[in-house]
């Protein structure tokens, strides 16, 4: 049974085929090396960056509220996935088990403060 949440939304395999069908239709490929997509990854995570470089705090959290900086926004979150999920792919990585594992991890090694789990 599918989420109600995620109805009607892509899932990130459907993604990944459709960023790999759009480079493949390009002949893009050839540029499509972990290193050149790491280095575009750091450039467009840059451009994201710019946006909130002189903010406040606080009116980095109101970004959202002026439309034309919320489509800037969003179009950059997309360009940095964008590049992570085709890294992913080139790299052979399952972004999901990937991002659930340094959760994992990051649990044991940072635990909440007065649990005491008994999770290796």
């Amino acid at each position: 049974m599918k989420d109600p949440e995620s109805a009607g939304k892509p899932d990130l395999p459907a993604l990944q085929r459709r960023l790999a069908e759009f480079a493949a239709a390009r002949h893009w490929q050839p540029y499509h090396t972990p290193k050149n997509l790491v280095s575009a990854l750091s450039v467009e995570a840059a451009e994201l960056v710019e946006i909130f470089q002189w903010l406040t705090p606080g009116e980095s959290s109101r970004v959202m509220e002026d439309q034309a900086t919320a489509a800037r926004v969003t179009d950059e979150v997309a360009d940095v996935l964008a590049y992570l999920l085709q890294l992913c792919e080139v790299l052979g990585i399952d972004p999901l088990s990937a991002l659930d594992a340094k959760i994992d991890r990051n649990e044991r090694r940072f635990p909440a403060p007065g649990r005491h789990d008994d999770k290796p």
